[in-house]
């Protein structure tokens, strides 16, 4: 976990992609960066934190290649399979994934990357009185989101993890890993933060950076998982009524850039790429080739014939013998001009289903149906009448669930954990995976980090 942690505050972010120029797009040495120049104005403090934008399109976890999470997750859970005998993809499919799997240590550095960046920025804006408080506090806030964003999947992938707030290589060398609910706290203090200090516009009218709903979105989904049906019903709906910011987009409409059903979205060209698709059009389209992942049979043949997201966002590649189908939510695969779609990381069609939920747990059955409706009518699919149809809460949790499935796959391993914070993960995917485990559930913390950190321990069945 620790080897970036050893570097110059903000030196990390210079990778081979990204030059430290680029980073802070002010005239600093290319060897170092002193902290102190980074923060000693708003301009040059407000690009050390978009370049933490910028990084997450880089970034294993987070780039919708095949190293990232979206790709990994949905390969552990029953929406794609690997079509090439890649060990690393293999092992994710297979749900036996080894301690040296690289694809799993790239989730895991690249995370805590992040983090790192996060904590830099937000240290150097404590310690600095040149960038205007009103700035300050905003910027605080943006990578504190950040923060809580990328501890929310470290929690969810591999349980107990270290709790990293500071940039002391020394300290965090050595640091074992806090509790789940310990982690949950810090997540739901930063976002809390964010909700209040963060601006209620985007900046430049780009989807690219948190604003005060994205901090609220996030906050709905935490407290979602945690079983707070009040608040994720509260945060969800405040989303939700933004109505001049949020709308549901006809399907094809959904993931263009900056489309008013995104509440965050990441640039193709963030960090100085020249190619304008973005990595998941890449990856899952296949174009001349059946390419590395596909999509299941089980999840198609769970589309009703006729939703319409079978046709909008389901492509399908035949050869002489075979077919396969492949997410086709992103249309470009490979393109350097005009940029016309951005990734998606959260959307408002999230927030329905959260909201869904959290009042069907709540036993408000009308509300929730009305929302689930909203999902499913621009899928041209049938609404669920409860004046006309028996559905008590049970059932409703099932269809909420099956809709999630439909409506979010491929997009940021919501699947993978749906079936885990339902408590349903073993019996879905056992009859499914010949290898399943009940201890399959978490991933491993990755061999490296525990070869350098003694003071890690390693997840049950490992």
């Amino acid at each position: 976990m620790m080897k970036y942690f050893k570097y110059l505050i903000l030196a990390v972010i210079c990778f081979s992609h990204l030059s430290c120029e680029d980073f802070v797009e002010v005239e600093i040495p290319n060897d170092r960066i002193i902290s102190k120049s980074v923060f000693n104005s708003d301009e040059t403090a407000n690009s050390a934190v978009k370049g933490i934008y910028n990084e997450l399109y880089q970034a294993s976890f987070s780039s919708g290649f095949q190293t990232s999470i979206t790709s990994l997750s949905a390969l552990s859970a029953d929406n794609l399979k690997a079509n090439v005998t890649t060990t690393n993809l293999l092992e994710f499919e297979e749900n036996e994934i080894f301690i040296n799997n690289s694809y799993n240590l790239g989730i895991w550095s690249s995370a805590y990357n992040i983090i790192y960046m996060t904590n830099a920025v937000v240290e150097g804006l404590a310690e600095n009185r040149g960038v205007s408080p009103e700035i300050g506090e905003e910027l605080t806030a943006e990578a504190k989101f950040i923060r809580a964003f990328t501890y929310y999947y470290l929690v969810n992938l591999y349980g107990d993890v270290p709790l990293v707030l500071g940039t002391n290589y020394d300290d965090n060398s050595r640091k074992s890993r806090s509790t789940t609910t310990k982690i949950y706290l810090q997540i739901v203090q930063d976002l809390e933060i964010a909700s209040e200090q963060l601006g209620l516009n985007y900046k430049n009218g780009e989807r690219l950076r948190a604003n005060r709903f994205t901090a609220m979105a996030l906050l709905a989904r935490i407290y979602l998982t945690l079983g707070e049906w009040e608040l994720a019903e509260l945060y969800s709906s405040a989303v939700i009524e933004a109505s001049q910011t949020y709308e549901l987009l006809p399907l094809e409409e959904v993931f263009l850039a900056n489309s008013k059903e995104a509440i965050w979205q990441i640039s193709p060209t963030a960090g100085g790429s020249t190619r304008t698709n973005t990595r998941e059009g890449d990856f899952f389209i296949m174009l001349g080739n059946r390419g590395s992942v596909a999509l299941t049979e089980d999840l198609v043949n769970s589309f009703e014939n006729n939703d319409t997201r079978l046709v909008e966002w389901i492509g399908l590649f035949e050869t002489e013998n075979e077919s396969y189908y492949f997410p086709y939510k992103y249309k470009v695969k490979n393109a350097t001009e005009e940029i016309s779609e951005y990734s998606m990381v959260m959307r408002l069609a999230e927030q329905y289903l959260i909201r869904a939920e959290a009042r069907t747990e709540q036993n408000k059955l009308d509300e929730a149906i009305n929302d689930l409706n909203k999902i499913r009518q621009r899928s041209n699919l049938s609404l669920i009448d409860i004046n006309e149809q028996i559905v008590d809460q049970d059932q409703l949790l099932t269809l909420i669930l099956e809709e999630r499935r439909k409506e979010l796959f491929t997009e940021w391993g919501h699947r993978w954990l749906d079936l885990k914070r339902k408590g349903e993960a073993g019996a879905v995917l056992s009859s499914k995976k010949p290898f399943w485990e009940d201890t399959d559930i978490l991933y491993p913390i990755p061999e490296d980090e525990l070869r350098k950190n003694p003071n890690l321990t390693q997840n049950d069945g490992y």
